[in-house]
């Protein structure tokens, strides 16, 4: 991370910001309850809360196909699925961007743009074993839980209320990791469920992509 130029890594975030939805809602605070949503999944399943009821512990991942960022952190989330399923933790990731906001030069880093049959087919390859739903029509629920970028993570208890949100962990490069905070997180709450967290989002504003929605008028 100390590599990054300050002066470029602003310069990027202040152009993505100008170029996002000026309207951007506000990230889903501690303590509240998690929005629901009906979701179509790419495994054919339309997916709400109560498709993880047993759990007791919810992770929602915010993420997507063409955020290299994102990308990274796919392998990561998997080990997690399989590490905690047994624990009663369950983990699903939707993809808030409408896929018609990607532009061209964005999709430099990836053979797949966003769309709702892209996600299917990143998911088969990359053998995803978490629902990955798809929010990139409408955005109601993105914009209800209020990602400010690709992965972001919010986890609920028992009761589903947000006990953490933020980052996965500090790198987007496993090798350099040194904070894994999205486990902290989760062993914390399995431990105490009263314990609640909040981890700046910093990294990954600064790597991954801004959720993106077409302005309002734009066809």
């Amino acid at each position: 991370m100390k590599s990054f130029c300050p002066l470029l890594v602003s310069l990027c975030v202040a152009v993505r910001i100008l170029a996002a939805d000026t309207h951007s809602p506000e990230t889903l605070s501690l303590g509240a309850l998690a929005p629901d949503f009906k979701l179509a999944g790419v495994d054919g399943k339309k997916y709400s809360l109560k498709d993880f009821k047993k759990a007791n512990v919810l992770v929602v991942v915010f993420t997507c196909n063409h955020c290299p960022t994102a990308q990274y952190y796919e392998e990561r989330l998997k080990r997690i699925v399989n590490d905690y399923k047994k624990k009663g933790v369950a983990l699903v990731t939707i993809s808030p961007n409408d896929p018609k906001s990607v532009r061209l030069d964005e999709l430099g880093y990836t053979d797949l743009s966003d769309s709702f049959a892209e996600m299917k087919i990143r998911a088969k390859h990359k053998e995803f074993n978490f629902p990955y739903l798809y929010d990139g029509d409408k955005e109601e629920v993105s914009r209800a839980y209020g990602p400010v970028a690709t992965p972001h993570a919010f986890v609920f208890d028992k009761e589903r209320k947000l006990r953490y949100v933020g980052r996965v962990d500090d790198s987007e490069r496993p090798e350099f990791v040194k904070t894994q905070d999205l486990r902290d997180a989760i062993d914390a709450l399995l431990e105490s469920p009263a314990r609640q967290r909040i981890r700046q989002n910093t990294a990954c504003k600064l790597l991954g992509d801004l959720v993106r929605a077409v302005p309002d008028g734009v066809s």
